[in-house]
């Protein structure tokens, strides 16, 4: 466990190697113009404006001019200068200039190694002798401050660590998260794609994609019914005067599409799901006595996101929430929280995630409904996850403006991070609606109101799943859970007699009846994840059996078919 000191020694070594990078890009290309260089996770990158595009063979040579001036151990001199003396000392760097005058202080701090000086507060190491072990990773195409208006700049990427071991075993980490990304084997193993002519940010899944997402969906409904909740379906698009009333239009219209005119009419494609569940809720009067009341619905919402930040199936603009709300009397929201939670540790176990992380978001500087408000429902939350020992951090102001909410965090394989499950209380809502129910002293009272996803967007949980497993998705889960090779043409007819039999036992299995060499159709099973393969020729013929081989290679033997159902049947209800 690194020290505190340490970690503040790293961050300055990749500040430091940021600016060793500028100036090794600036010996390079000496008309070069220049952005932002922050340090991030595990390293640093620069934007830069230069007079070509640069390749991946670009960067040997960016490495070797950085590794001179490592060499020259040039200290990094700390400078104070007045704003117009900056502007000067700046003039041919026109996103310079735009970051001098956003600078709220008389004076700005400038950082100088060797010939090469930057806008900065620092800080730095003593010299760039102190830059330690660091490779450049790759190039990537970055809008100026993020916006898609401004220039596309030149982003660098560069990985920074203490020591070669520490950085030879990130580049292997990420060489593995490289064969595991979920757009390269989505394509691979033939799941989705996305088409320029629908537009970008939408998903269209092929049928092995469609298989595994039916899966989820189907154990996931089952799940849910188990449990007490209703299936419902809503429409994509409602009024916009109704997202007016819910408040969605006023804090969260940068992530809205355009309203649509229909007969005189404006509507909207839903964010949410939230204001079509209310409304059958509201279609009838509630007793306490029917309280609680879930709703449970995926449902598909769409959402503007700049082209710029659009991520495979990890951020999209339209995508399918596992979403459900819970209708529900005051003292009875704590009950229901526990049962979220668990519901959400079922789900995490089921699908293979042992390693989350819980942080209980706060409310945010904009926001609806009242303070005590706020704290009642940031209360329920924190003794939910109290009651069930749920270790969590406290993430301030980072609630959504209706209200606080528990954000789940994935870990997958390779130790990423990605968004999962989400709980959220909500008083505000309910009051903006008026969802009421009739108490027991026959008066009307506001319900509360629980928001939850206990997988999240169908898309990026397709996405971390792709990434957790390398594409070798656990039995319960693979499109195909085994394929029949029949060595010659005379065993095509038994190879699809075992497929029909399986099949009617809702196995899924193909027969690979090409006319192609065995070991190449055993191969490319593998490659395509398959968990199982089934070889049968004349002695499996004769024995009613199959040699059972699996996806790692492994020879499983001569098994009866009985004996090979019995172990895909169990292997799918483990779940494995």
């Amino acid at each position: 466990m690194k020290s505190e000191k340490q970690d503040e020694r790293l961050e300055r070594m990749r500040h430091s190697a940021a600016h060793v990078m500028a100036e090794a890009v600036q010996r390079l290309f000496p008309g070069a113009k220049f952005g932002i260089g922050p340090i991030i996770e595990h390293g640093f990158y620069y934007d830069f404006e230069l007079p070509r595009a640069l390749t991946p063979d670009d960067l040997p040579a960016i490495e070797n001019k950085m590794r001179e001036i490592i060499a020259e151990d040039a200290p990094f001199v700390r400078d104070e200068m007045s704003k117009d003396e900056a502007r000067a000392l700046f003039s041919a760097q026109p996103y310079k200039l735009e970051l001098i005058d956003e600078i709220p202080d008389a004076r700005v701090a400038v950082y100088g190694q060797g010939s090469f000086i930057d806008l900065c507060r620092g800080p730095h190491l003593a010299s760039t002798g102190e830059v330690k072990a660091f490779k450049l990773t790759h190039v990537a195409g970055a809008y100026w401050r993020g916006d898609e208006k401004r220039p596309m700049l030149q982003r660098i990427y560069g990985a920074a660590f203490e020591s070669q071991n520490e950085l030879d075993a990130y580049v292997s980490r990420q060489a593995e998260a490289a064969r595991r990304d979920h757009r390269k084997l989505g394509k691979e193993l033939d799941l989705f794609s996305m088409h320029e002519e629908i537009g970008p940010g939408l998903v269209c899944w092929h049928p092995k994609g469609a298989v595994i997402r039916q899966i989820i969906e189907d154990f996931w409904k089952a799940e849910h019914i188990k449990r007490g909740y209703d299936i419902v379906y809503t429409p994509h698009i409602a009024k916009l005067d109704l997202w007016k009333t819910s408040g969605h239009w006023e804090f969260y219209r940068d992530y809205l599409f355009s309203p649509m005119d229909i007969d005189g009419q404006q509507y909207l494609l839903r964010p949410m799901n939230c204001l079509g569940h209310i409304l059958i809720y509201k279609s009838r009067l509630r007793s306490y006595r029917n309280l609680p009341e879930r709703y449970a619905e995926l449902g598909t919402v769409y959402r503007y996101e700049r082209t710029g930040v659009l991520h495979g199936l990890a951020r999209v603009r339209g995508f399918t929430q596992d979403d459900a709300h819970i209708f529900c009397r005051p003292d009875q929201v704590e009950e229901e929280l526990l049962g979220v939670l668990k519901l959400v540790q079922f789900m995490m176990a089921s699908f293979g995630f042992k390693e989350y992380e819980l942080f209980l978001s706060t409310r945010p500087e904009k926001y609806a409904g009242t303070v005590s408000m706020w704290e009642e429902a940031t209360g329920s939350l924190k003794r939910a996850l109290e009651r069930l020992d749920m270790p969590y951090e406290v993430d301030p102001g980072e609630g959504v403006f209706y209200g606080p909410k528990i954000d789940v965090k994935l870990e997958d394989a390779l130790g990423h991070v990605w968004q999962g499950p989400t709980i959220q209380v909500d008083f505000n809502l309910p009051q903006r609606f008026d969802v009421c129910y009739i108490g027991e002293d026959g008066l009307e009272h506001t319900a509360v109101m629980i928001h939850r996803v206990v997988l999240g967007a169908l898309e990026r949980f397709l996405a971390c799943l792709i990434e957790h497993y390398g594409g070798a998705f656990p039995v319960w889960l693979s499109p195909v859970q085994a394929v029949i090779i029949p060595i010659a043409d005379r065993h095509v007819g038994y190879a699809r007699e075992i497929a029909g039999e399986f099949k009617d036992e809702g196995i899924r299995v193909l027969v690979d009846d090409r006319s192609e060499r065995m070991n190449l159709k055993i191969r490319e099973a593998q490659l395509e994840k398959v968990p199982y393969m089934l070889i049968v020729g004349d002695k499996e013929m004769a024995s009613s059996s199959a040699s059972l081989r699996s996806r790692t290679g492994e020879d499983l033997g001569l098994e009866c078919l009985a004996e090979v159902r019995n172990r895909i049947r169990a292997a799918v209800e483990a779940r494995t």
